[in-house]
């Protein structure tokens, strides 16, 4: 009973209280419009996704597995996330503290739809790092079954890793989730640069080839191909990056600072700007 309480007090200071309504009364009305007018673009525009990725001949069944379960997890978090956030802010419009079942649900399904998006962005850009290392390899060794066992176990996980937060205490929680994070974000550096820096070793290999100029001709095209295929997904993750960096700021300054009016603030827009990506 008292690890509940615990949970609900620490997620409800995260949330505007009665007392902070004055001021906080035109940022929960600014939020609300927009997640409202987000939730229903990204649940149209992520299902004429997925129906695309489904039409689509041209495209690999390893990367249309992994686009698919991005748009999945996308529409997952715009039909409930965003909804129960609605409901959350429309309560403190009303001056009505949501209950800590409310937040318990939001919290599980955002971490669990958040993880799932952010987990298959990495994904990809290791299917497009593999593909361009092991290139005449990669439809080998990259096979659809790995790639819906991949999935699946990046499913498995986020279920897992959003459950966790009642298994464990709530610093430990936090350390896991900032770790995953960094070794992402380090992992996916890394991969970038390998990617960057893997052209200029190719080119070499390919002149250094005694064959065909034709043969020439056609691995130029395919490696050029596979390139701008990586730097696609690159821009990508940048602006995944870009729309989560400021949220994860502001918890840590939530964490050290405490709680304040100008930090809620920040946490709500910052949350947001989360759902818009």
């Amino acid at each position: 009973m008292m690890r509940k309480s615990a949970y609900c007090k620490l997620l409800l200071d995260y949330y505007p209280r009665i007392s902070d309504d004055k001021d906080l009364y035109s940022t929960n009305i600014a939020n609300c419009a927009f997640n409202i007018f987000l939730c229903y673009t990204a649940i149209m525009l992520n299902i004429v996704t997925i129906h695309a990725l489904r039409k689509t001949s041209s495209l690999p069944r390893t990367l249309k597995t992994l686009f698919l379960s991005i748009a999945v997890s996308d529409v997952g978090v715009s039909l409930l996330g965003q909804p129960i956030l609605v409901s959350v802010l429309v309560k403190r419009l009303q001056e009505d503290n949501p209950g800590c079942n409310t937040c318990k649900t939001f919290h599980i399904i955002a971490h669990l739809f958040s993880l799932a998006s952010y987990s298959g962005v990495l994904t990809v850009s290791v299917d497009r790092f593999l593909a361009i290392h092991l290139h005449l390899r990669y439809q080998e060794l990259v096979t659809h079954n790995r790639v819906v066992a991949a999935v699946v176990s990046i499913w498995a996980l986020s279920v897992f890793l959003s459950f966790l937060t009642f298994w464990v205490q709530s610093d430990i929680f936090s350390l896991i989730k900032t770790n995953t994070g960094v070794v992402g974000v380090l992992l996916t550096t890394m991969i970038y640069i390998t990617i960057y820096l893997t052209p200029r070793s190719h080119k070499n290999q390919i002149q250094a080839l005694q064959v065909q100029q034709e043969a020439l001709t056609e691995e130029e095209t395919n490696f050029s191909s596979l390139i701008k295929s990586a730097a696609g997904i690159f821009y990508v993750y940048l602006v995944f990056l870009i729309c989560y960096l400021p949220y994860s700021i502001t918890l840590a300054a939530f964490k050290i600072n405490g709680p304040s009016i100008t930090l809620k603030k920040l946490v709500l827009f910052s949350q947001t700007l989360v759902f818009l990506n």
